[in-house]
């Protein structure tokens, strides 16, 4: 039998018939689409599959996290999204154990709230952190519950609110008015009321105060009312299909609107000077070393609680949706989807978390006022998301930390000039480094490992090692 000929008319070998229709290769190595699929062959796919498990077994794989040198490695057949969201794998044409993609994040969890929730109150206990250092982490850490709302709402599903502090003024002030009527009778005056009553010539408790005598009920009141709040927002914008910058400016206006209302006496919220002067919480005295250190291990605890929440949100279907909506929300709602039911619900889940910050901030601090509440605090909280990162929820813990912790160093020396430098570092953050200090983090790794397989080949050249026959 004649063998056959190229388009050169020169008679072709059986090595490259063989090359040619089963891995999908041409004499000179390069790939062609066969009878067996796109871009190779049946037993190259095969051997890709079976290449791809090895690495996998070996801790390597790309569902793991590993890194291809090759991007001929991949299966040729991906698993389904529902499969891949599920953490399963495929090794050549079956699906195996599903990975747990909860394993690394558990462990970062883990270590964070190892270092936070258990290092520095124990450090605290030994003498090598001051009360004063651990009661400044505890409000950077309440602070930081705030900025992960945030990054629910803004980095994964895209909707810019301006309006969050409102949400955490509202738990501060509802903790705050237990508080202070917690104190009645120990004031100045000796009075059953607040002592900024008696200056506004108010004796006798204002109806809208009496319930907050109850603890459950102003814990109660510092969740569900961000959130009932933030749903009747949700239900009167999103269901009109009011989105983007009319959003944003809405929101920014209703939290000047409530800035206003709480500067009034009128309100009797302590007017300007807010709710000052706490003395205890929960028949806890506030100037014991022991009761903020105690304050300072829930707020780590519940800040810990709140990642795994987040966490457990973004990794969900309803995650993918909220990516989604984020992405092209257009799209979604012509694919059926009810896009304004999803933006109701994690614009209330952040309110509500925003309320939880406000009510472990309060206690720590010591004073809630207006100035806590209004537009600037809510253009602050984007700082710190925009700062470390936002869509990562890591990165809006690393940038409310990292924000604070500048202003507490800063403002001690030059108070004025906090505002030009928070406004410098947006700046920054914009034109030189969008992703956040997440962002250049990751980068700053895949800088490093593409050197690292740049070096390798080079070095095993160097060597003299045949790394085909090694």
């Amino acid at each position: 039998m004649r063998a056959r000929a190229d388009r050169h008319g020169r008679p072709r070998g059986r090595e490259d018939l063989h090359r040619r229709f089963v891995h999908g290769r041409r004499a000179g190595g390069r790939r062609q689409a066969g009878r067996h699929g796109r871009g190779g062959g049946l037993h190259r796919a095969l051997e890709q599959a079976h290449r791809a498990g090895d690495r996998r077994h070996r801790g390597g794989g790309l569902r793991q996290g590993g890194r291809a040198r090759d991007r001929d490695l991949v299966p040729p057949v991906a698993p389904h999204r529902a499969l891949r969201a599920a953490g399963a794998r495929r090794d050549g044409d079956r699906v195996t154990a599903p990975v747990r993609p909860w394993d690394r994040e558990l462990v970062r969890v883990g270590l964070f709230g190892a270092v936070f929730a258990v290092g520095l109150p124990t450090a605290n206990g030994l003498g090598f952190v001051s009360d004063y250092y651990l009661n400044l982490f505890g409000k950077y850490l309440a602070l930081a519950i705030l900025a992960l709302g945030m990054d629910l709402i803004w980095g994964y599903t895209g909707i810019l609110s301006l309006g969050q502090a409102i949400f955490f003024g509202i738990g501060a002030y509802s903790i705050g008015m237990h508080m202070m009527l917690e104190s009645s009778g120990k004031g100045v005056y000796g009075e059953p009321v607040p002592d900024f009553m008696i200056w506004n010539q108010v004796y006798a408790l204002p109806l809208f105060w009496k319930p907050y005598t109850s603890a459950v009920f102003a814990i109660g009141s510092s969740l569900l009312l961000p959130a009932l709040l933030a749903t009747v927002i949700g239900v009167l914008t999103f269901r009109r299909r009011l989105r983007g910058t009319y959003f944003a400016i809405l929101t920014q206006a209703i939290a000047f609107a409530v800035w206003l209302m709480l500067n009034r006496n009128e309100m009797k919220l302590g007017g300007t000077n807010g709710l000052t002067d706490f003395k205890s919480v929960l028949g806890f005295s506030l100037s014991s070393p022991g009761t903020l250190r105690a304050l300072y291990v829930v707020t780590a605890a519940v800040l810990v609680g709140a990642l795994l929440l987040a966490q457990a949100i973004v990794r969900s279907k309803t995650g993918l949706v909220l990516e989604a909506i984020r992405d092209n929300e257009r799209r979604l709602e012509f694919l059926g989807y009810d896009t304004a039911g999803f933006k109701i619900f994690v614009f209330a889940v952040s309110a509500a978390l925003a309320g939880l910050a406000g009510l472990l901030y309060a206690p720590q601090v010591g004073i809630i006022t207006p100035s806590q509440v209004g537009v600037l605090p809510s253009l602050e909280i984007v700082i710190w998301v925009a700062f470390g990162g936002r869509g990562t929820l890591w990165g809006a813990l690393v940038g409310a930390i990292s924000v604070n912790w500048l202003r507490s160093v800063l403002t001690g020396t030059y108070p004025r000039l906090w505002p030009i430098i928070l406004g410098g570092l947006f700046m920054a953050v914009i034109l030189l480094f969008p992703a956040g200090l997440i962002g250049l983090a990751v980068r700053a790794k895949a800088l490093v490992a593409r050197r690292g397989r740049a070096v390798a080949p080079a070095a095993v050249a160097a060597s003299g090692v045949n790394r085909h026959t090694a």
